[in-house]
């Protein structure tokens, strides 16, 4: 990989090469780290492990591409578009796959189909840029149209070989992969290129929280995957009082810090540490319902991800005891 992505630079500084690079904006309408998360790079590792520009681990082995992800199925079916990052022409559409998590059985039905629904736009000096895992009939471009940077091309989705609803954005030159936020394909561990192909480069963020929230007992991950896992409102003779926190980029050693703050003060606190990296997990804990029931009034989860000591992420949530 880290071959492919210099010798794509080689033919940017050739003669054949006078056409600039196509400088990129964001391929999804969402708020990157409130709506929508980058939670995997384009992998420079040669070998069989997986290491993103940064030499961190938000990537697997192969990864070609940039995952703009949201933070539910529920966010995926109101509709998030997904929009051209920069100018140019559509070479080719695919609509009609399904929307649907990947599993191992689907390889075979899936050959040459990873990508799902998805539009390849070609761009002046031999760039194309492609945008994988539409929704089912959302795609809006039709092969040969012009389309300029903001134009939308479909809504993300779920379909083609994935595990979770974003859009998969990949650029290349003349065939060759580059990653948009180190183009000529050259890590240094610590430092990272100063030089991008975004307007205005994503704040790298090493994993983080993507939703918290209440519920009466520990959820079920398709609950919380789905987004219907949250409480906004409780009785105060709800069984128990649980706090969940839902992250990405887990690493074996990271702690999960729980708390549920009362109209009195702290009800509950606990930490869970992870003993191997997950790419999607979450944790829970909390309280039965004591005698008399809970206080009523303004509940709040506070949940934080830490590593090595230092806090990477937090996120609160509300409850109201009525």
């Amino acid at each position: 990989m880290r071959k492919s992505l210099a010798a794509a630079l080689i033919l940017l500084g050739s003669g054949a090469a006078a056409e600039p690079p196509p400088m990129l904006g964001l391929p999804a309408d969402c708020i990157l780290g409130e709506t929508c998360f980058i939670q995997q790079y384009v992998d420079f590792d040669p070998g069989p492990g997986a290491s993103d520009f940064m030499c961190e681990g938000l990537s697997y082995d192969g990864h070609r591409g940039t995952d703009f992800g949201l933070t539910s199925m529920r966010a995926m079916r109101a509709g998030v578009p997904v929009i051209a990052a920069a100018p140019g022409r559509v070479r080719g559409i695919r609509d009609g796959m399904r929307d649907r998590y990947y599993t191992d059985d689907m390889a075979a039905e899936l050959e040459g189909k990873d990508c799902g629904n998805g539009v390849a736009i070609r761009h002046e000096g031999g760039w194309e840029t492609q945008y994988c895992h539409l929704r089912q009939g959302s795609v809006r471009v039709e092969a040969g149209q012009r389309v300029e940077r903001g134009d939308v091309l479909g809504l993300i989705g779920l379909s083609g070989r994935t595990q979770f609803p974003h859009v998969h954005l990949t650029l290349r030159r003349e065939g060759e992969v580059v990653d948009p936020f180190d183009p000529d394909g050259q890590i240094t561990c610590g430092a990272p290129s100063e030089e991008t192909l975004w307007l205005d480069a994503p704040e790298y963020r090493p994993g983080g929280l993507l939703s918290a929230g209440f519920s009466t007992a520990v959820p079920s991950f398709d609950d919380i995957k789905e987004g219907i896992a949250g409480r906004s409102d409780l009785a105060p003779d709800a069984p128990a009082l649980v706090a969940w926190g839902y992250a990405f980029g887990g690493r074996a050693g990271d702690v999960m810090e729980i708390r549920i703050m009362g109209p009195a003060g702290e009800v509950f606190s606990h930490s869970a540490t992870l003993d191997k990296a997950q790419a999607q997990f979450f944790r829970a804990g909390g309280r039965r319902t004591p005698s008399g029931g809970w206080e009523p009034g303004s509940y709040s989860a506070e949940i934080s991800l830490n590593r090595d000591g230092a806090v990477v992420d937090s996120i609160r949530a509300p409850l109201t005891i009525r």
